[in-house]
């Protein structure tokens, strides 16, 4: 299982992305799941994945080949929304032939879906949540952030404190509680988290930072969040029915 989850912010954008994967009890590793693509003054776009990993990689390799065939590197496209639809007609594209390749012999879920974000010189940040069929949909004002994998856990953090106006050090603080709510509640999530920061304007990741469990902050955000949640807790007040 995957965590991870973008915000789309008045002062940039925040990436976020657990790296546990398994298949299977007996075989749990570790994949950064944070592909960059970067041109200094003309773009930047961070791509984040969830889902099979084989499909992942096809999808990441594929696009990464991208300006070797065309001699266009996808900072020089004309905008983040066609680097999505090439995105989803690459992912729609290894979904449909490693499904017609098994020939319905497995089980096995070969879907992936994509986060993609980033900036474009002559065009504001865009984000887009790209799913396993190809489509995509972009944020709003009123939906400033997109998950993938098991977001339920970390969903209510990002319901309660994420908006366009929120500075991109909150959002680290938000993510951050997000993250530590799902691997929490879900083993299947879990340390080291690739962190990328991209600031409106600069073209460029601001920040990229790997927190694993010797993340002095991150401890310390564990442990002061699991106490303040306990202390608020306490001091709620009884309900008055049951007396």
């Amino acid at each position: 299982m995957t965590y991870c989850v973008a915000m789309s912010l008045d002062e940039g954008m925040l990436f976020a992305s657990d790296s546990r994967t398994n298949a299977g009890l007996d075989h749990v590793s570790s994949f950064c799941k944070m592909t960059v693509f970067e041109q200094a003054g003309q773009g930047v776009l961070v791509l984040l994945n969830s889902g099979n990993l084989a499909t992942t990689q096809q999808v990441v390799s594929r696009l990464k080949a991208h300006a070797k065939h065309t001699d266009t590197p996808l900072t020089e496209m004309d905008s983040v929304f066609s680097v999505a639809e090439l995105l989803g007609k690459h992912l729609r594209a290894v979904v449909n032939r490693t499904q017609e390749e098994s020939m319905g012999q497995t089980d096995v879920d070969f879907s992936a879906t994509f986060l993609l974000g980033g900036q474009l010189r002559g065009e504001e940040p865009r984000l887009f949540l790209v799913y396993p069929q190809g489509n995509f949909i972009e944020t709003t004002a009123d939906t400033a952030f997109f998950q993938i994998g098991e977001s339920k856990y970390g969903k209510p953090i990002l319901d309660r404190v994420v908006q366009p106006a929120l500075p991109l050090y909150e959002a680290v603080k938000c993510a951050l509680v997000s993250f530590d709510s799902t691997i929490k509640s879900n083993l299947s999530v879990g340390l080291p988290i690739d962190l990328a920061l991209v600031r409106r304007d600069q073209f460029a990741v601001a920040m990229r930072h790997r927190i694993d469990a010797d993340d002095a902050y991150f401890r310390q955000l564990r442990t002061d969040w699991s106490q303040g949640l306990r202390r608020v807790f306490n001091e709620l007040p009884e309900p008055g029915w049951l007396r």
